[in-house]
C-alpha cells in the first residue's frame, strides 16, 4: 500500500472542504459522505487517518481560527504603549470583530447538544486564555493604575467565563432582547470595576455575531 507523501496537503483539503460545507449546510446537516463528495478523490480510510469523527474535523477548523487569535492576542499583551485596561478592551474587541468570527458561527454546533465540546472550552479558558492572556494583562493594570481589584485572578476568570460561556449563543441561545440585557448588565458589572470595555460598537458587533449563528441553527 503505498504511503500518502504529504500528509499536511491531505488535512488541509479535509479542513477546506468540511468549512465550506460547514458554511453552506451547517454543522449538523454535514456527513463525513458529504465531505467526501465534496474531495471527489479521497476514500472514507483516508479521512479517518486524520480524524476520528466529524466532532474531531470541527476541532480542527476551530484550531485553525484559534491559531490566527492567539497571534493576534499575543500581539495586543506584548504591546508596550497601551496600558492593561487598553489591552483587554483590545482583546475584548479582537473577540468580537476578527474576520473569522463569521465562519465560527457559521459553522459551530450548539454546545449544550455537545457537552465534549463544552469541556473543551473550559478547559482552554483555564488553561490557555485565563493563565496566557487575561491575568498578565490584569496584573500590569494593577501596576500602572487602569484596573482597579484586589482579586486580579478571579477577574480575570470571571471576566472570561461570562464572556465566553454566558454571553456565547453557542452555549446559551436566547432571544435578541435577552442578548441585549445580559451584555449591557457586563458592560455595568465591568464599568464598577473600574473597566468601561463595552461601547455601542461593540455590542452591534456582538449581536451581529449571534444573528449569524441563530441563522445557521435554522437552515
Amino acid at each position: 500500500m503505498s504511503r500518502n507523501k504529504y500528509p499536511e496537503q491531505t488535512v488541509n483539503r479535509i479542513l477546506e472542504a468540511a468549512q465550506a460545507l460547514f458554511l453552506e449546510k451547517g454543522y449538523e446537516n454535514t456527513s463525513i459522505q458529504d465531505i467526501l463528495e465534496r474531495l471527489g478523490n479521497l476514500s472514507k480510510g483516508a479521512i479517518y487517518h486524520h480524524f476520528s469523527s466529524k466532532e474531531d474535523i470541527l476541532n480542527a477548523v476551530g484550531d485553525r481560527y484559534n491559531q490566527q487569535l492567539v497571534q493576534e492576542l499575543m500581539a495586543v499583551r506584548d504591546d508596550k504603549f497601551l496600558s492593561g485596561r487598553e489591552k483587554i478592551k483590545e482583546m475584548f474587541r479582537i473577540f468580537l470583530s476578527g474576520s473569522d468570527r463569521d465562519i465560527l458561527a457559521s459553522v459551530a454546533p450548539d454546545m449544550m447538544k455537545n457537552p465534549k465540546l463544552l469541556v473543551l472550552q473550559l478547559q482552554e479558558i483555564f488553561q490557555v486564555v485565563v493563565p496566557d492572556f487575561v491575568y498578565p494583562v490584569v496584573e500590569q493594570g494593577l501596576r500602572d493604575g487602569s484596573i482597579r481589584t484586589q482579586y486580579p485572578k478571579e477577574l480575570s476568570e470571571v471576566i472570561t467565563l461570562l464572556a465566553n460561556i454566558w454571553l456565547n449563543p453557542m452555549v446559551l441561545q436566547s432571544s435578541p432582547q435577552e442578548l441585549v440585557g445580559r451584555v449591557k448588565f457586563f458592560g455595568v458589572l465591568l464599568n464598577n470595576m473600574g473597566m468601561d470595555l463595552l461601547d455601542e460598537d461593540m455590542l452591534s458587533r456582538y449581536l451581529d455575531f449571534c444573528s449569524r449563528f441563530k441563522a445557521a441553527q435554522t437552515e
